[in-house]
């Protein structure tokens, strides 16, 4: 049998088709645009997403046996607002995960309904990337557009819709919208009533491999594919992601080193820790995870890279660093603000630390250990909750870079795995399709059986000690300078 992983990022959807032994047959990626209307504004437009995922589809099979292929399943970009009316058209574009004019709309709620109490509800606190904020946001600015939504969906949920004629989520996906009780994988009807909703306003919830339907004929003639092929529900990226480098079961950690920087620990048990400063979701496996997020990791390498020295050449600059451990130069990594652990939309890229001899390796290692350090910012309240992490998987863009994945492990002090796959979210969405087909019994079983250790790096004893004197200092650097943040937007 054939499986198909739909893998809807920011930039681009990313498709490929895997068999049952989890050999990939074949790789697409088609791009659309992304919109900044204002400074911290984020937006894209639902249509363009179905558009090229329809697109990506049809090269994807076009040489394949059709009646080969068992299923589809997706990964995507969390927190997206998409609305659509009565006829199942697109209100308006979609608000993204990294869309930063909800602040008043989370002080409202955490502040005026409290953070307690919604993290009692939702296992969570409102952010600014959030749906639920997103939602407050558009009845408060937008009322016209507000009143005349009658479905609210998440971006690949609604290119499941367009594919099956069903309005659903999942409960990973559900778990970043700020509207899920995720202890008990349900609706949280105090929260849909705080936001000003009705859960008829929502789609049904699914575990990540449920069927929850097959191609319509209207799909199926478009595609070119059998209609029998079935619809998963998928999962949200970080969590299917997590599936894709086999961080499912108890006690599981990876780090995505992608546009965002994520430390995932997946979780047989429910846990919230008393601040709110990581994310309590349901997981694609059927159990729970904890989730740090950093909203510029491998980000902040290609706006250093790509828009400051302006060049593609990252191995190469990077082959100049020769001072681990010992670099006078650090970087905050906050170019649209912070999640994990600052939750500041008003927080920005800094560097400190420059003088005469400053040269363009120390910069470009800044960037690299900046990022590091905020993953350990995340490491640390894991720390303090009691669960002790000895090794990581990773994944992502930024994990190709040596260098990058040896400064991480000496300041977390860990040991760094990859993986023999390198395909991330979609690979991960394949073997969602494949165990909700019933090619294996759970995910854990697939992830087992397809997913194995490739390389490790192992930390230095005396890197890790020059590390944690450096990310002492750094840890004072965002309390010394987060005051003058707002006064510079």
């Amino acid at each position: 049998m054939l499986y198909i992983g739909v893998d809807l990022g920011t930039s681009a959807v990313k498709l490929l088709l895997m068999d049952e032994k989890g050999d990939i047959k074949k790789n697409v990626s088609k791009e659309y645009p992304i919109y900044y209307p204002q400074p911290g504004w984020s937006e894209q437009n639902p249509e363009d997403w179905y558009e090229q995922t329809a697109a990506g589809i049809k090269e994807l099979t076009k040489d394949c046996h059709k009646q080969a292929i068992g299923g589809i399943s997706f990964s995507g970009q969390m927190h997206g607002l998409v609305i659509l009316d009565k006829e199942d058209n697109v209100i308006r574009p979609a608000l993204l995960w990294n869309d930063g004019r909800t602040v008043a709309e989370c002080d409202y709620l955490n502040h005026v309904i409290g953070r307690e109490k919604v993290s009692a509800y939702t296992a969570n606190m409102a952010l600014t990337g959030f749906t639920a904020p997103k939602i407050l946001w558009v009845k408060n600015h937008e009322p016209e557009n507000f009143s005349k939504i009658h479905k609210i969906m998440l971006p690949k949920d609604y290119i499941a819709y367009k594919l099956s004629g069903i309005h659903c989520t999942d409960v990973s996906d559900a778990s970043g919208m700020l509207l899920l009780d995720v202890r008990n994988r349900r609706w949280s009807k105090e929260m849909i009533e705080i936001i000003g909703i009705t859960e008829d306003h929502l789609p049904k919830v699914y575990e990540s491999t449920q069927v929850v339907g097959t191609l319509t004929e209207e799909a199926a003639a478009e595609l070119n594919l059998p209609s029998s092929i079935k619809i998963i529900a998928g999962g949200g990226d970080q969590a299917v992601a997590a599936v894709g480098t086999g961080t499912v079961g108890a006690g599981m950690c990876n780090i995505s080193l992608g546009t965002s920087g994520v430390v995932f620990v997946s979780s047989k048990d429910f846990g919230v820790d008393d601040k709110n400063a990581l994310h309590s979701f349901a997981h694609a496996d059927g159990r729970y995870h904890l989730m740090g997020v950093m909203l510029s990791a491998a980000a902040s390498n290609k706006w250093w890279m790509d828009g400051i020295l302006d060049t593609k050449e990252y191995e190469k600059e990077q082959a100049f660093i020769n001072n681990l451990g010992k670099n006078h130069v650090f970087f905050l990594p906050y170019l649209m603000g912070e999640r994990t652990p600052h939750n500041s939309p008003d927080a920005r890229g800094t560097f400190i630390g420059m003088s005469m001899d400053t040269t363009r390796a120390d910069m470009t290692q800044a960037v690299l250990e900046g990022v590091a350090f905020a993953l350990r910012d995340m490491f640390e309240i894991v720390k303090s909750l009691g669960i002790d992490i000895k090794r990581t998987r990773i994944n992502g863009g930024g994990a190709k870079s040596f260098i990058w994945k040896k400064i991480i492990a000496n300041v977390l002090n860990i040991k760094v795995d990859t993986i023999n796959s390198e395909e991330g979210p979609a690979f991960g969405a394949a073997i969602l399709a494949a165990v909700g087909c019933g090619e294996y019994a759970t995910v854990e079983e697939a992830a087992s059986e397809l997913i194995k250790v490739d390389t490790t790096i192992e930390q230095e004893e005396a890197l890790v000690k020059a590390y944690d004197e450096q990310y002492k200092r750094f840890v004072k650097i965002y309390p010394g300078v987060k005051n003058l943040f707002n006064q510079l937007l």
